[in-house]
């Protein structure tokens, strides 16, 4: 058998009233993807353990069956593999957000979705006003970004900047957890008002202050680790796989589990990617790979922008132009496809940013009996079969491992 996960994430939400107490799961069309919960068996994973940040990159892992617990080690490290960043030991990779500042206030964690030709100027900026023999910038893709300190201690409590948008800068910047990270803590402090003073001015911002798009004008650091040590999928679960994303991130996760990396044109983390481009990968390379995990970042963005119009658009992009081909063409496989639809965690609109909630899912194993469930959102799939799940059991049943 063969099997494709398909991941929207953070497409998980809250019942609003702007919607007439639905969730946008629930005021999506999404016939597709109902057609697949009535086929399969649903349940709710919870991906995040309490103790662990609800962020893509423990959700991520867990979906693919990682003990996050023993290997979360931040999401700058599986960001640094994705961009070919060789991490030697003591060195702590870090997320670089640009953002922007306004008042000062967090505005947004992105900048505006800074373009990557944009962000890439501002990049080299830093690195020709900061980086030495010990941290450097290292460009990734619109304002999401790497940075790589030689000798850094991670125990300093870094706030992602998606969680805290309209609040003062000054309140969240990096804390030292213990003594001995006092250094590394003053370094990033200094390095974010530095920054500030150093973007405010760039031509870039300028341009695009006069443009009426929102300036980057600031770095900002979270998720910093070590590098982690990682089985691969091949040693777990005696699977070859491939990965298709638009970020950094699942790239890195990817990499880390022995997936090969398969880059679409036209992908952008944004509900403009080119879903047709990535359903198409995705069967493609379910061909010559045992798992494909096809993930599309639309729908996280929307809510952390807290748009319940935008994300049920993206929604929908994904269930017409993405899924839909997606089960067409496995059907006419000679080998039978398992097809598996999951969020990695909640992004409500209503706090724009992740939470632990478990989230829903489907499962379908061509030849094997459905539930009771004939549509996806959050209430009908909390009745399915498989109940609240976590840990490896996700991808266990996915393979049908008992």
């Amino acid at each position: 058998m063969k099997y494709i996960i398909i991941l929207g994430d953070g497409m998980s939400d809250y019942p609003m009233e702007k919607l007439g107490g639905k969730t946008p799961l629930e005021a999506a069309d999404i016939p597709n993807i109902d057609a697949l919960a009535k086929k399969g068996r649903c349940g709710l994973f919870r991906t995040v353990p309490d103790e662990l940040p609800p962020g893509s990159e423990v959700a991520n892992m867990a979906v693919l069956g990682y003990d996050v617990r023993k290997l979360y080690q931040g999401r700058g490290v599986l960001e640094a593999a994705s961009m070919g960043v060789k991490l030697v030991p003591g060195d702590l990779a870090m997320r670089c957000n640009l953002i922007c500042v306004s008042d000062g206030k967090i505005k947004n964690h992105s900048a505006g979705h800074i373009s990557s030709e944009e962000a890439h100027e501002l990049i080299d900026n830093l690195n020709a006003e900061f980086a030495d023999n010990r941290m450097k910038f290292h460009k990734g893709v619109s304002y999401r970004h790497l940075f790589v300190l030689n000798a850094g201690r991670k125990e300093v409590k870094l706030t992602p900047p998606h969680d805290v948008p309209g609040t003062p800068f000054k309140d969240v910047m990096p804390v030292p957890e213990i003594r001995e990270a006092e250094g590394t803590s003053k370094l990033l402090n200094d390095l974010i008002l530095r920054s500030q003073e150093i973007l405010k001015d760039h031509p870039v911002n300028k341009k695009r202050v006069a443009e009426g798009k929102d300036p980057a004008n600031s770095v900002w650091f979270w998720s910093a680790g070590y590098k982690p040590e990682m089985k691969t999928l091949l040693e777990l679960y005696g699977k070859t796989g491939a990965v298709i994303s638009a970020v950094d991130l699942l790239y890195g996760i990817g990499i880390y589990a022995g997936m090969d990396v398969i880059r679409v044109e036209g992908a952008t983390g944004l509900y403009t990617t080119n879903y047709e481009g990535k359903a198409k990968a995705a069967v493609d390379a379910l061909r010559t790979h045992d798992l494909v995990y096809l993930h599309v970042e639309a729908t996280d963005e929307a809510g952390h922008e807290g748009d319940a119009d935008l994300k049920i658009r993206s929604l929908e992009y994904l269930d017409k132009r993405a899924v839909k081909y997606i089960v067409e063409e496995t059907e006419k496989f000679e080998e039978p496809v398992a097809i598996a639809v999951t969020p990695d965690h909640a992004t409500p609109c209503a706090v724009r940013t992740h939470t632990h909630d478990p989230v829903p899912f489907i499962i379908y194993r061509p030849g094997e009996e459905s539930d009771a469930v004939t549509e996806y959102n959050e209430k009908s799939a909390a009745a399915g079969s498989y109940g609240l799940i976590e840990g490896d059991m996700f991808i266990k049943a996915l393979f049908g491992i008992k």
